[in-house]
């Protein structure tokens, strides 16, 4: 009897023991609520903080960028110089150019011309920007005297056997790419930079898939270019030195252009830089780039 007694009894305190457990657990379960509402509150203002700080690391990135095309207050430029073009085997052919620019930021033209040795005399290429609209780019060859107009397909062919193709040739549009930064601090020909990626705003506007651009910080000139291809591989790597200032204006005596993957380079150096000489528009057209001598 008394075993009988002790059964009931362990089964109730089993029962009792179990309802409390019950108990238990489910006074424990409103805490995991206001945890997940904590995290609620908590997590979109990080998602908002990353994302503010990504516009303003592209504000700051464009920022850099407009003060580097801005500090070029001119209203016509004239350059001449020399390009030397080196091949892989170290061979080296000098080139004689002029150049001649009418217009500024989004809206210039551009008159490029070579002047020596005689095979390639006269050789001149014409580009037109405007601002929201694709390059115009126009070629003259005296040996056949025509001018035709550059395809597209034609902007990453090289310009005469340079390294510089003839999308580098024309003026970059500032508001043809974004911008961000992605670096701060490396030193360049003795100069902190900023390190910024620029890729363009469409897939029409540029041979290359992204650009990695370095700016001292001192200076609102860019001083070493990367340009990559659509595959991620470097093309060709752009650096400039020997800046001056000039009428108030940056420029950069001595531009290299390499390409990589051909073990090939071209080193452009200007002899003569002049501004605001009172170019016209008339030297800016078709049949002006049919007229070498005018150079």
């Amino acid at each position: 009897m008394s075993e009988h007694i002790y059964r009931i009894n362990l089964l109730h305190w089993n029962a009792k023991k179990a309802k409390k457990t019950k108990r238990a657990k489910k006074a424990k379960k409103p805490e995991i609520l206001p945890f997940l509402l904590f995290l609620s509150f908590l997590l979109p203002p990080c998602i908002c903080f990353l994302t503010f700080a990504n516009e303003v690391q592209a504000q700051d990135a464009r920022k850099i960028m407009e003060g580097v095309y801005k500090q070029d207050t001119s209203r016509d430029t004239t350059w001449r110089g020399k390009m030397d073009v080196v091949d892989k085997k170290g061979t080296v052919r000098s080139k004689k150019f002029a150049m001649r620019k009418l217009g500024g930021l989004g809206n210039s033209k551009t008159l490029a011309r070579f002047t020596d040795p005689p095979e390639v005399r006269g050789v001149g290429l014409l580009s037109i920007n405007v601002g929201g609209a694709a390059d115009r780019q126009w070629l003259y060859t005296p040996a056949i005297n025509r001018v035709r107009r550059v395809a597209a397909q034609e902007r990453r062919q090289r310009f005469i056997g340079t390294d510089f193709t003839n999308e580098d040739m024309a003026e970059r549009v500032l508001d043809d790419f974004t911008y961000k930064l992605i670096g701060e601090g490396e030193v360049i020909d003795g100069r902190k930079t900023y390190k910024i990626e620029a890729r363009p705003a469409s897939p029409d506007k540029s041979q290359y898939s992204y650009i990695y651009i370095w700016v001292p910080q001192d200076t609102p000139y860019s001083v070493l270019v990367e340009m990559y291809d659509k595959q991620g591989q470097k093309q060709r790597i752009l650096k400039a030195s020997n800046l001056e200032k000039i009428s108030g204006i940056w420029v950069a005596r001595r531009v290299e252009m390499s390409t990589p993957a051909e073990g090939t380079r071209t080193t452009l150096t200007l002899e003569d830089v002049r501004f605001n000489t009172g170019l016209k528009e008339d030297m800016f057209t078709q049949q002006a780039l049919e007229k070498p001598d005018v150079f």
